[in-house]
């Protein structure tokens, strides 16, 4: 079923983008359903995460950081690693077996086969070297992590042509060195000072490894590297998304879609909130305050790619291929031949006269620091946030006033709390108040609503719930505010009943799949 090289040019690009559960646990569906049908209309361009089990905790990339723990601790012997690295590879042998019909693909279920044991050996060989240095650098680590994404995309390549579908699998785990060398002082100086520019540079990296690239369906990993200071550090575990957006922005798609096994984003987390509702559409920057305040929509450069090259992004169910899911729409306007949708069939949709969601971070603690009054506020506020910072504390939400500051931050970090209050106690009284969440009201057209916040405060009010922090950001789409932990299931109910006018109880409730609502 590979495509000629004119109907390669005539038929526009999709990206998609597949989750290492979905590929764990639904092959079959993407590539004998998904991927051939999108085949008729589009050329396909697919981005594979590492695969996974039930959960990312059992998936590979867990394993592998396992890997790279045991070979640079001292408690740890070779034995060990050979263990993790013969589960990698039992797993993926049975994934291959699994998706391949032996007696029908004899010749190419061998060759896959053959595949991971030669890339499982290199692991042990390159892991078994750590283990007598010792130590791993950023760089080395980076070429440990991108094994898992390259397993997946063998089986996935090898599922397609099983089914008479031309793929090859496509490595990105040296595009960096491709864009900008092997000197890794200039890549962390490039990466530090803009890394929008720097990304942009791997854009057109990618773009000419795929022009090079043969006939059929591009497998890629979602794996790139080597990043500064390594990949995982540099952007965090979605780094995948970020991949296929950089592989949609080479290739001038004309959609990015992510499938995971939620049917899109809905207007609450539908595992706390029963009568959430499904969101066709959202903004650019809706899905970035939501990703920020603790909806795990997609990855922030992920968002900020797409948008700048106006490419929208669907978020998509692969146990729910015709349905719509949610569209992410760019702020920009494609900056290509192609146009996206109609932005006239938008306008209706993003006319909402509600916020459009709302969401909770959990885990939250509030310092309150009372200054001694000898220092002009806007000194106070540059001591409080160098502090913060020589501690690596981000701070989510802020509030101030002539001589206090009250600090949202994540409770995730409170291993650097007591250095941070024993300084911050040099400025001033300092108290912390812990088992704290943030619920954030994001909305696009909240920047045009008369009176949203009133609405807002006065339901908590009649609800008697106590407000710590209040905070409304630059963008005037997200009005965020701290209440305590026991309050932020009943904080979440008041506003989508009462300000989002959504009904508390409903006939039909939404049935949901664990895990994060927005992914």
């Amino acid at each position: 079923m590979a495509l000629s090289q004119n109907e390669v040019r005539s038929k526009p690009w999709v990206v998609q983008k597949y989750g290492g559960t979905s590929i764990g646990k639904l092959l079959s569906t993407i590539t004998g359903s998904i991927i051939p049908q999108y085949l008729e209309s589009y050329n396909v361009a697919v981005v594979c995460s590492a695969r996974s089990g039930t959960s990312k905790s059992s998936g590979t990339t867990s394993h592998l950081l396992d890997a790279i723990k045991a070979a640079t601790s001292n408690e740890t012997d070779t034995n060990q690693l050979d263990d993790i690295i013969d589960l990698i590879k039992r797993d993926h042998l049975q994934a291959g077996q699994d998706a391949i019909n032996d007696s029908v693909d004899k010749h190419i279920l061998a060759n896959l086969e053959q595949a991971i044991k030669k890339d499982c050996e290199w692991l042990r060989s390159f892991l078994k070297a750590t283990w007598t240095l010792g130590e791993i650098s950023g760089r080395t680590q980076d070429r440990v992590l991108a094994v898992g994404e390259l397993l997946s995309c063998r089986i996935v390549a090898a599922s397609l042509k099983s089914k008479s579908v031309g793929a090859y699998v496509v490595t990105l785990d040296d595009i960096v060195q491709d864009a900008y060398g092997k000197d890794h002082m200039t890549l962390l100086k490039a990466y530090r000072n803009e890394p929008s520019g720097f990304l942009g540079g791997l854009q057109h990296a990618i773009r000419s490894r795929l022009r090079t690239c043969g006939k059929g369906v591009p497998v890629i990993t979602g794996f790139f590297g080597s990043m500064p200071d390594s990949l995982i550090h540099s952007v965090g575990r979605g780094y995948s998304d970020l991949c296929a957006a950089l592989c949609a922005v080479a290739l001038d798609a004309d959609e990015l879609q992510i499938w995971k096994e939620v049917d899109g984003v809905f207007t609450a987390d539908p595992r706390k909130i029963k009568t959430a509702r499904l969101l066709a559409t959202i903004t650019s920057e809706e899905a970035a305050e939501l990703t920020y305040y603790g909806s795990e929509v997609i990855h922030p450069l992920t968002i900020e790619q797409i948008d700048t090259a106006g490419i929208p992004l669907r978020l998509k169910n692969v146990k729910d291929p015709l349905g719509a899911g949610t569209i992410i729409y760019p702020s920009s306007r494609r900056t290509s031949n192609r146009s996206s949708p109609e932005r006239s069939s938008l306008d209706t949709a993003f006319y909402r006269r509600t916020p459009t969601a709302v969401t909770v971070k959990e885990k939250i603690t509030v310092f309150n620091v009372r200054s001694h009054g000898t220092m002009r506020p806007q000194a106070f506020l540059a001591r409080v946030g160098a502090i913060m910072e020589t501690h690596d504390i981000t701070i989510d939400l802020i509030s101030s006033s002539q001589q206090m500051l009250s600090l949202a931050v994540c409770s995730a970090e409170s291993h650097s709390f007591g250095n941070a209050a024993a300084e911050l106690a040099s400025l001033g009284t300092v108290n912390a108040v812990k088992d704290m969440c943030i619920v954030s009201v994001v909305g696009h057209k909240m920047r045009n609503m008369v009176g949203v916040a009133g609405e807002i405060f006065n339901a908590l009010a009649t609800a008697r719930i106590n407000i710590y922090l209040i905070s409304q950001g630059a963008s005037e789409i997200n009005i965020s505010f701290v209440v305590k932990a026991r309050d932020a299931l009943l904080a979440m109910e008041v506003v989508h009943t009462n300000v989002m006018r959504i009904p508390l109880h409903s006939e039909q409730e939404n049935t949901f799949i664990k895990g994060p609502w927005l992914y």
